[in-house]
């Protein structure tokens, strides 16, 4: 399979701890760097909320040996382009993170709609020397006229990129995390490592049960198997939800990657 990509944490996944106090945020970032975590994503709205500055969050996660992945993508009014310039120098990401409701791909007239925004955010993006790759949930995969969604928008929009979210890449089953991995691959330089049980609760549009990483039904080796990894350049686990302990999640999803050498760490 190539050279292992390093391994990066979406803190979403323990948004609750840190965001408790600034004690917890900065005893759950060394945590994180811990288990053997290089890369994180976001954490910065928490930084500021604590009265951390964007320049001591950098200076945090440099202390900790953690780097930031990705920064936050554009608005639809293009109005925080500076901003996100500004932290790209500070933090030296190359890539921001968007994405899109179901609303937005529920047809093909609002895919197109979509498409036509996504172009005007990465044309935007180019003089700054970030590139914008989607993240994904389940409406992006499924099929309208017999196609992925998603095939829509790589076909309207050429220069934009993707952050496959592997969990949802399966919408519930109906697709091979493999599969839908290789598809995109030339495009693909992140993938969110989600697993779970791909059971969609009756009622809710999306949600059902998720777990560590290895722990589900999602191919997980088949997906990081699928990559180019000549384009892929970090495998960033996230776990929106589960049972138990998520920090305990994130762990034995690290411990799982690790251990199976998909991904690479300060811990083996």
């Amino acid at each position: 399979m190539g050279t292992m990509k390093p391994i990066g944490l979406q803190l979403y996944t323990l948004r609750e701890r840190l965001g408790e106090s600034k004690e917890s945020f900065l005893a759950t970032l060394k945590r994180v760097a811990e288990i053997g975590y290089v890369g994180v994503e976001g954490g910065l709205g928490e930084a500021k909320n604590f009265g951390m500055t964007a320049e001591q969050y950098k200076g945090l996660l440099d202390d900790l040996g953690l780097q930031m992945i990705t920064g936050p993508g554009p608005k639809p009014d293009l109005s925080n382009l500076d901003g996100i310039g500004k932290l790209k120098k500070l933090f030296g990401f190359e890539f921001v993170v968007g994405g899109f409701g179901w609303d937005e791909f529920k047809t093909l007239e609002s895919i197109r709609k979509t498409a036509d925004l996504v172009n005007l955010m990465t044309a935007a993006l180019k003089p700054h020397q970030l590139k914008l790759a989607l993240h994904n949930h389940f409406w992006e995969f499924d099929r309208i006229n017999g196609r992925i969604a998603q095939d829509y928008i790589a076909e309207l929009c050429p220069d934009v990129l993707f952050q496959i979210d592997v969990y949802w890449a399966t919408n519930f089953g109906a697709n091979d995390a493999a599969e839908q991995v290789k598809r995109f691959s030339a495009r693909t330089p992140l993938l969110h490592i989600k697993d779970g049980l791909m059971e969609r609760p009756a009622g809710m549009p999306f949600g059902g049960p998720m777990s560590a990483v290895g722990a589900g039904k999602v191919n997980i080796k088949g997906a990081v198997a699928a990559a180019d990894q000549q384009v892929l350049k970090w495998l960033i686990v996230e776990i929106d939800n589960c049972a138990g302990d998520r920090l305990e999640a994130v762990e034995a999803s690290y411990r799982y990657l690790a251990g199976n050498k998909l991904g690479m760490g300060r811990v083996n």
